[in-house]
């Protein structure tokens, strides 16, 4: 007679996850779940045969508040004391956290704006599009003449003050800016039509403004004007867009900057730069109305 031969039932499916499906999952290390075995701030609930953590889905689940709690900054001790209370106060942490976190996002939306304005400003000179900057400065204005500029003066210390400058307006300071060098420009025009002399004393109050326009864009001393005005009679843009506003204007203009400088105390035939910025290729300030190289 025999016997039936009874074979082992398999095994049923093991009873949670292994600490190597807990980490893909919480996005913690196992190195960590060992860790918070052992001081007891995680436990799995269940061993298999072999002695392999196992975590059911309440051990899951405590795992991932203690991950969002760490992401808090919360110390361990803090962390296990909240896994300690209730539901109604539990909520109410979650929803002060939650604020915080709104509040810290924003903030961080705001910087990262900042960073991309900046950004674009020491690249491409005007954090503006092409059509916010034909609309503000003329019809004649052409959209690439920043990235010329950073070409030409990219490497300078007042290219980055200007830029730190420029990522900080916002369109409408850009349009003021626009319109107090049109007023100046047109006073400029008056002045030489007019006949005024550029050693008066209205004429050097013109030279101040003119100073103070090109001050808007990074710091202009009166040495630095003085070489700025020298440039408006040598180089041919700067000489073509004053005297396109009015004949013999560039002349005038640097007349009356030299004039200003020395009644400030400036000796203009001494006039330096004041550092070692790379400023040889012309002066930087723009933009203006719309000439390509004017202030």
């Amino acid at each position: 007679m025999t016997h039936p031969q009874h074979t082992p039932p398999e095994p049923g499916p093991a009873p949670g996850l292994t600490v190597g499906d807990v980490e893909g999952r919480t996005g913690t290390t196992v190195r960590t779940l060992h860790h918070w075995d052992n001081i007891a701030l995680a436990c799995p609930s269940h061993h298999s045969p072999a002695g392999y953590r196992l975590y059911n889905a309440a051990d899951i689940a405590r795992v991932q508040r203690i991950v969002i709690y760490r992401d808090l900054e919360l110390s361990l001790d803090e962390i296990r004391t909240l896994l300690e209370w209730d539901a109604d106060a539990t909520l109410r942490f979650l929803r002060e956290q939650r604020a915080a976190v709104a509040q810290a996002l924003e903030r961080q939306r705001t910087t990262l704006k900042g960073l991309e304005r900046m950004i674009d400003a020491h690249q491409n000179g005007l954090p503006l599009s092409a059509e916010e900057q034909v609309t503000i400065f003329g019809p004649n204005w052409n959209p690439q003449w920043p990235r010329e500029a950073r070409a030409r003066w990219g490497d300078s210390a007042q290219w980055t003050e200007y830029a730190e400058r420029a990522a900080a307006r916002t369109t409408q300071d850009w349009e003021a800016i626009s319109i107090s060098v049109r007023e100046l420009e047109a006073d400029l025009g008056t002045a030489v039509r007019k006949g005024l002399a550029p050693r008066s004393t209205e004429a050097m109050q013109l030279a101040e403004r003119h100073r103070a326009s090109i001050d808007t864009y990074f710091t202009c001393t009166y040495d630095r004007h003085v070489l700025l005005g020298r440039m408006y009679v040598a180089d041919d843009a700067f000489r073509c867009h004053y005297d396109d506003i009015a004949p013999g204007l560039s002349t005038w203009l640097t007349i009356a900057i030299k004039e200003n400088a020395r009644h400030h105390g400036i000796d203009p035939d001494q006039a330096t730069w004041g550092d070692l910025g790379k400023m040889t290729n012309g002066p930087l300030n723009w933009p203006c109305s719309d000439a390509k190289t004017g202030t």
